[in-house]
């Protein structure tokens, strides 16, 4: 299971929450959702692993978010599933005096995450690799992926994405080739995987 981590956080945030919501409605566990997908299978699956790709906030910069981040990754990783990988936020140029609107970005994650889901199946270290992200950057790893599927299905590509009544739900597809298995993830589950946790307190 492969987790770009905020953009699947920001998708819960958009589907299942009001904008003035604190900051921990959108959170996840993401070893239980990983373990959800898993069993929302025709197949019979063992999840092997679960990847978390995420930018890490500068502790100098935003001493408040890095603490709280390594925390939460504290937490996921008492699990021995989990591999986490992080990047460094780029930060605009004059922070904290940055323009209106300016704010920390990801970079590189998803280049990360994009090279180690391809190289991954290239190498046979999984059989089935599950994205869940809606960035449209991600594709070619999933073009790689269908590409190299054999006639035993193996090494097969499938996406997750949220879906609630009513909205639209975005997924990751690509096109010219036969349609990605995704795995809908409704309401109801993110109630059972939803994290309250505030990760901002000290324990």
């Amino acid at each position: 299971m492969f987790f770009d981590y905020q953009n699947v956080y920001m998708g819960a945030r958009r589907r299942f929450h009001d904008a003035w919501e604190p900051a921990p409605c959108g959170q996840f566990d993401p070893v239980e959702l990983a373990q959800y997908i898993a069993r929302d299978s025709p197949f019979d699956r063992e999840l092997a692993q679960v990847r978390i790709y995420r930018g890490q906030p500068d502790s100098t910069k935003q001493p408040g978010s890095y603490g709280a981040s390594r925390r939460q990754h504290a937490r996921w990783q008492r699990d021995p599933l989990v591999h986490l990988v992080t990047r460094p936020l780029r930060y605009p140029q004059n922070w904290p005096n940055q323009q209106p609107g300016e704010r920390p970005q990801e970079k590189g994650i998803d280049v990360q995450l994009t090279l180690d889901f391809a190289v991954m199946a290239a190498r046979g270290q999984y059989d089935v690799g599950i994205m869940m992200s809606t960035d449209t950057d991600l594709k070619p790893a999933l073009e790689f992926v269908a590409d190299l599927t054999r006639q035993d299905g193996k090494p097969r590509a499938e996406v997750a994405a949220w879906s609630a009544a009513g909205q639209h739900s975005p997924r990751l597809s690509i096109a010219g080739k036969p349609p990605l298995y995704c795995h809908w993830v409704g309401e109801d589950i993110y109630r059972r995987v939803k994290d309250t946790t505030d990760y901002t307190k000290t324990p």
